[in-house]
């Protein structure tokens, strides 16, 4: 597993960005493909558009938008056999988001879902 690193799209790319994935459903608002140098798009591991409106980054709804996300992330197979597919011998990943919020996003959770434990065949 390649190091899983987080970052806002919006922030200046760097090369040590590695590969730079980007996590959410929707292309960042006013952001161009070049300027967003992104390398691949797991658009379906992002949470779905549901609970993406019901959490609305609200802090007090964090807890309970990580559990129902992992929920659905626990679901997506085969988005995340193409995820794993691309990443493949990268020694560093990105995952990028657009939320303003840095604390309570996606992008963490996915990580944090990638880096720990998981069940066999999740």
């Amino acid at each position: 597993m390649p190091t899983i690193r987080i970052k806002r799209v919006y922030h200046d790319v760097q090369p040590s960005d590695g590969f730079r994935v980007l996590v959410d459903r929707l292309w960042p608002r006013g952001l161009s493909k070049s300027r967003a140098a992104i390398d691949f798009w797991v658009r379906d591991l992002a949470p779905s558009a549901e609970l993406r409106l019901w959490f609305g980054h609200a802090p007090d709804r964090w807890a309970e938008f990580q559990k129902r996300y992992l929920d659905e992330l626990a679901d997506r197979g085969e988005a995340l056999a193409a995820f794993r597919e691309a990443i493949a011998g990268q020694p560093t990943v990105t995952l990028v988001y657009a939320a303003h919020d840095e604390q309570h996003n996606n992008a963490i959770v996915l990580a944090h879902w990638l880096s720990g434990p998981r069940p066999a065949g999740a």
